[in-house]
């Protein structure tokens, strides 16, 4: 079931984005937009309680190779076949996650009628949010760094959209593009932490690397580095 949980939010921007604009009254854009991530909320409670009662701790699915394996030279002079899957996991921390991520974005759509009432581009501003929500998802629900990835491109791409969505303000548009530079930054530390971790460990799927911290060949030095790249990058 965890599977559902980013496909509603996606529904709701391709619906909003697509026809909401010229089709829809902001009766439905809210029912749609708001419909979605309550959908996805019930689904994050329904896995959960599915991974409660599971004996396997860790979900992974599969979807299909995305990139086929490549030899890679790593550190110390080891060969390493590297290969990334369009996959999703789901454990306890993405079970929380997925809850955080929906119900607090549930509140946020629900009080953004409100806020937006004046505001003509509803579906375009609801279309963004389930959009960030969706990215939101893609990013806790990643089974490997490179699927990450793209849901953190996608909330670096929201952040923008939605702090400049008056772009007709100078003020708005001003921020929306530091937003824009300050992300690309944080994108050049996400790639140097993932380009470490190939170059030692061979692997950028989180069960890889979660098996080399329990078995002691990830130290200390090497996680600390690869963790503070992002991080150091943004700031």
């Amino acid at each position: 079931m965890f599977v559902l949980i980013p496909l509603f939010p996606l529904i709701g921007v391709l619906l909003n984005g697509l026809l909401g604009i010229r089709f829809f009254s902001k009766r439905v854009v809210h029912t749609i937009a708001i419909g979605a991530v309550g959908l996805s909320f019930l689904a994050s409670v329904g896995s959960l309680v599915g991974l409660l009662r599971s004996a396997e701790p860790v979900i992974v699915k599969t979807f299909y190779s995305w990139i086929p394996g490549s030899v890679v030279r790593l550190v110390g002079g080891r060969a390493a076949s590297v290969s990334f899957d369009l996959a999703f996991r789901y454990d306890s921390l993405a079970a929380v996650m997925t809850l955080v991520v929906t119900g607090v974005g549930l509140l946020i759509h629900i009080y953004s009628i409100g806020y937006m009432s004046h505001d003509k581009s509803n579906a375009r501003y609801f279309a963004y949010l389930n959009l960030f929500t969706f990215a939101m998802l893609i990013l806790v629900l990643g089974a490997n760094l490179a699927v990450m990835f793209i849901g953190w491109e996608g909330v670096g791409l929201c952040s923008y959209l939605l702090i400049g969505f008056w772009f007709t303000k100078d003020s708005a548009a001003g921020a929306g593009k530091k937003a824009f530079i300050t992300n690309r930054v944080g994108d050049f530390g996400f790639l140097l932490g993932a380009a470490l971790l190939i170059s030692v460990l061979g692997t950028l799927d989180t069960a890889g690397i979660t098996a080399a911290v329990e078995s002691g060949s990830m130290s200390k030095g090497l996680a600390t580095a690869a963790a503070l790249s992002p991080s150091c990058s943004s700031s």
